[in-house]
């Protein structure tokens, strides 16, 4: 876990170095490096050690966790199905290591769907509206109250794909015509085949959305919730930033009603994260949503800790 103070020193590292670039790049400025003071030069090469001994000890603590986590996950996940979604922007690193956590607590990859970056810009709403009408499987109904784009998307992925305890799921027939439909609209992709009914679904983002990213990251988010509704449980998981301002993760935990229905982990670039989104969903499977993570709104920092203060 990297704590404020930690983060505070590897910022001021960065940009002492960026002055200093900036420093010797100037040829007026330049000419007076040597005027610095050795206690100058002291200060700069000590917080650079302390900003190195900060890095040994996040890489230390990431393979400590990667070593244990095997044991901690055991059979979190058995007998569960987790269809994996992902956003443009996911880390194939994050999603693969995901996968690895998810098969070693002897869960069930249940496949993956991409999510395309003319979906989640809301390019084609008309049509994508169209598409969704059209491929509702038989004797199902999508909640009218959704009228938004990621939420009508996700309602329409969850009763095709996800079903919840006890409950049956589409047939293969609808499952595969509504695939096709939405891949040949290029909203998403799949490998052919590969796409099974699932219990839990894992959606999988990136980091902060640029300021130019418009409602992307709600269109992501309430996709998620929406697919979590139809499952046993689900969560949507990012890379650090992603609880910022308008990204996905930022979105769920500002808005109640979405962050009820998915766990959001917001550092699943870290072996901490990975560890935390298994053990969250098996806490769904419980009928239990949290907020994970270092980032803004995150309740505390992993399954079972105490909370952030």
């Amino acid at each position: 876990m990297i704590s404020m103070r930690q983060h505070a020193v590897s910022l001021i590292a960065v940009f002492l170095a960026l002055a200093l670039g900036l420093f010797l790049g100037s040829g007026f400025i330049g000419d007076r490096v040597n005027a610095l003071t050795g206690t100058d030069r002291d200060k700069i090469g000590n917080l650079q050690d302390e900003r190195d001994d900060l890095a040994k000890q996040v890489d230390s603590n990431d393979a400590f966790t990667s070593a244990i986590a095997g044991r901690i996950t055991g059979d979190l996940l058995k007998d569960q199905s987790v269809l994996v979604v992902t956003s443009p922007d996911a880390a194939d690193g994050d999603v693969e290591a995901l996968k690895t956590l998810i098969n070693d607590a002897e869960g069930t990859f249940a496949g993956q769907i991409a999510l395309t970056t003319g979906l989640i810009r809301d390019e084609n709403a008309s049509k994508l509206s169209t598409v969704v009408d059209q491929s509702i499987p038989s004797g199902a109904q999508l909640r009218v109250e959704y009228t938004d784009s990621g939420s009508r998307l996700g309602d329409l992925l969850g009763v095709t794909l996800l079903h919840r305890s006890g409950a049956k799921p589409a047939s293969a027939n609808d499952r595969d015509t509504a695939l096709a439909a939405l891949r040949e609209g290029q909203f998403i992709d799949y490998a052919e085949g590969t796409i099974k009914p699932a219990d839990l679904v894992l959606v999988v983002t990136g980091g902060e959305m640029g300021k130019d990213s418009g409602a992307q990251g709600q269109m992501v988010a309430r996709l998620a919730a929406t697919m979590a509704m139809r499952a046993q449980g689900g969560a949507l998981v990012g890379r650090t930033g992603s609880a910022d301002g308008g990204s996905p993760i930022g979105v769920i935990r500002s808005d109640p009603s979405l962050g009820n229905a998915v766990t959001t982990v917001d550092d699943v670039n870290q072996e901490i994260g990975r560890l935390t989104t298994v053990m969250a969903l098996n806490e769904e499977l419980q009928g239990r949503s949290g907020a994970y993570g270092t980032g803004p709104g995150a309740t505390a920092i992993t399954v079972g800790a105490e909370p952030a203060k």
